[in-house]
């Protein structure tokens, strides 16, 4: 006899226990089981049963206001919380920095993965992700006070390299959302945002003999869910609730419901309102200038996320493909309440597939906040001010990404400029410092990922960072701005200084940057000129930026296509004053000068005023059995190659 599944959300909630590990989806604002929750916070101010909760969540599912799970901050409701974002339920974060209840701050990708894990009955997952942060036994294994004892991440070795080991929590009661449920209880999702952790959470608690509550908008009759359409099979699933009135079930906070965001439509993007030149935008036009094309992006909340409006502005979209953590593949990435979800999106992926994407490297860039950085790059984002936020996907993504741009204003609190002249005013400093001794919290550590060769780069409305071996380098200041009066004070250490460039004047002008010429590098040729009289090839590299693969490919075509046509073996003489080249990508261009000094050099020399561009690049060449030094200056360039300058 087929079982009716279909029950009140006060009855589906009173078959949890005391004790029991609860996990629940969401993602920020959007889809939140909110009646399953507001049935839970109802039972226990009531009854103050059931108690002794753990909590196991991905992201913040609340609204930072009571909503969600920042419904479950009853003093005696939760025991422990395992979460990857704490900012989005503040009450149960001051609990646990209390000291009231246990909390673990891990990954978000690590603890959406978990499920899987718990799913298939192993004891854990073993993953990189992590190491060197906060989550690394060795700097605290991720719990937030004192009153944390167990050690749910351990510190491993395998085949000679370093691993974490994050331990299984067994799942009781999966608390998840559909928009339809047939008799049988098998669950679709057509209506929602994005499909989240759902299968592998309700197949986590039933595999442990627990129970799966779905909140769903709908009923709808036996067969009429085909079977590629169904998310969540009957089997897996104990009690559906419907929700009632349909705000419990809203899309997101801020929004009812919106197709395009369900993918139920294609919607114009064209007109997207054009930012005003601010901060925030001079930040985001210059990470802008980092974009890959062909590549696969993420952006983090903030400034960041200017980046898009920027490429759109540009008309750079078409050669790049957004996507977010909570897995969404292109379209256009929506913000405010509808974080994580996109309008015409290409597709949906579970969270827990887009984060094996994103660990195994899938990533070309990333472009994330930052609330506090110091001297070795380290990056902070979780914990800071007095308040734990959370590490929500910034450690999984940060540490697997391609390259990464750490984008924030230079102080917070109060900042004002203006752009004046092609120049940047500071009209009102920010009365706290981001640049500090040490940070509070390793979120990102700069000295692994200068030992790993990523490229990162910190980019402010002044100036810009980057991550060397030996910590935080200048290499850029915006047009307007002292580096004494305007950087240094406002900074508790000093950072390397080798005759920073200025940053690029379009950036401060308000009409388009010709971003996409830069990107495409149309205008490389551009850079490249021929004194046949002298036979000396000059190679203007100042400010260029080498980014990827295709920069290099790019400029060993501009380069042949100028010594073809000058038809004979030339001198060349490099310019590479502010030219940065991304950290892993030193070899590839080392392979490149080979090449062209093979096929195309008589001689060559070249020059970059930054002691550190200098040593790397030398490095890179002799390591190509090319004994080539890198100088100082035009002079000795030229000197070199027994000529003056023009």
């Amino acid at each position: 006899m087929q079982k009716n599944k279909v029950v009140s959300a006060d009855d589906a909630i009173a078959l949890i226990n005391d004790g029991d590990v609860i996990a629940t989806t969401g993602f920020v604002q959007s889809c939140i089981p909110e009646m399953l929750h507001a049935a839970l916070e109802k039972r226990y101010v009531d009854t103050k049963a059931p108690r002794d909760l753990t909590l196991i969540m991905c992201a913040g599912a609340g609204d930072s206001k009571g909503l969600g799970t920042g419904r479950l901050h009853h003093d005696g409701l939760l025991k422990r919380v395992i979460a990857a974002n704490f900012g989005r339920m503040p009450k149960v974060a001051q609990a646990a920095q209390d000291n009231k209840i246990q909390g673990y701050n891990l990954p978000q990708g690590v603890i959406s993965k978990l499920y899987r894990s718990c799913a298939s009955g192993s004891p854990g997952l073993f993953t990189r992700v992590g190491l060197h942060t906060y989550v690394d036994p060795r700097l605290g294994g991720g719990k937030v006070n004192t009153v944390t004892k167990e050690d749910l991440v351990k510190l491993v070795e395998v085949d000679g390299k370093e691993w974490l080991f994050y331990k299984a929590t067994p799942i009781n009661v999966a608390l998840i959302r559909a928009t339809s449920a047939d008799p049988l209880g098998n669950l679709s999702l057509e209506k929602e945002a994005l499909t989240l952790d759902v299968l592998a959470q309700a197949m986590a608690a039933h595999n442990n003999g627990g129970i799966v509550i779905a909140q769903v908008e709908r009923l709808v009759a036996d067969g009429s869910i085909k079977p590629k359409d169904v998310k969540v099979p009957g089997i897996l699933v104990d009690c559906v609730v419907v929700a009632d009135p349909p705000e419990m079930h809203r899309m997101n906070y801020g929004v009812m419901y919106d197709p395009a965001l369900a993918g139920e439509v294609r919607v114009t993007v064209d007109n997207l309102p054009k930012m005003e030149l601010d901060e925030r935008k001079i930040i985001a036009r210059r990470a802008s200038f980092e974009l890959p094309p062909n590549g696969v992006i993420n952006l983090g909340v903030g400034a960041p996320d200017g980046v898009a409006n920027v490429a759109n502005e540009e008309k750079v979209t078409p050669l790049l493909v957004m996507t977010t953590e909570a897995g969404a593949v292109g379209g256009v990435l929506a913000g405010g309440s509808s974080f994580g979800s996109s309008a015409n999106a290409h597709s949906i992926l579970d969270q827990n597939q887009m984060f094996d994407f994103y660990h195994g490297g899938g990533l070309d860039l990333t472009c994330l906040g930052m609330a506090e950085c110091d001297s070795l790059g380290n990056v902070n984002t979780s914990k800071f001010g007095g308040k734990l936020n959370g590490c929500g996907g910034f450690i999984d993504i940060s540490q697997n990404a391609r390259a990464v741009v750490f984008a924030g204003t230079f102080t917070a609190g109060g900042l004002e400029v203006a752009v004046e002249d092609g120049k940047l005013k500071i009209v009102k400093e920010g009365r706290a410092r981001k640049f500090v001794k040490q940070v509070e919290q390793v979120t990102f550590s700069g000295t692994y990922a200068a030992q790993k060769g990523q490229p990162v780069i910190y980019v402010t409305e002044r100036c810009v960072f980057q991550l060397t071996d030996h910590g935080l380098e200048l290499i850029e200041v915006a047009p307007g701005i002292d580096i004494e009066r305007d950087i240094l004070p406002h900074m508790a250490f000093k950072p390397h200084i080798h005759r920073p460039i200025t940053m690029n004047p379009a950036l401060f002008r308000d009409e388009p940057m010709g971003l996409l010429a830069d990107l495409l590098n149309l205008n490389l040729k551009d850079r490249i000129s021929y004194d046949a009289s002298r036979n000396v090839l000059s190679i203007n590299l100042e400010a260029w930026s080498v980014r990827k693969k295709a920069d290099v490919a790019d400029l060993q075509k501009a380069i042949s296509d100028a010594c073809t046509a000058a038809g004979r073996r030339v001198n060349a003489i490099v310019n590479q004053d502010g030219c940065r080249i991304a950290e892993d990508l030193y070899d590839e261009y080392a392979d490149m000068v080979a090449y062209v000094s093979k096929h195309h050099y008589e001689r060559m020399a070249r020059y970059a005023t930054s002691v550190i561009t200098r040593t790397k690049l030398q490095d890179a060449l002799r390591r190509r059995g090319l004994e080539t030094r890198v100088y100082e200056g035009a002079k000795e360039a030229y000197a070199a190659l027994e000529m003056e300058p023009a």
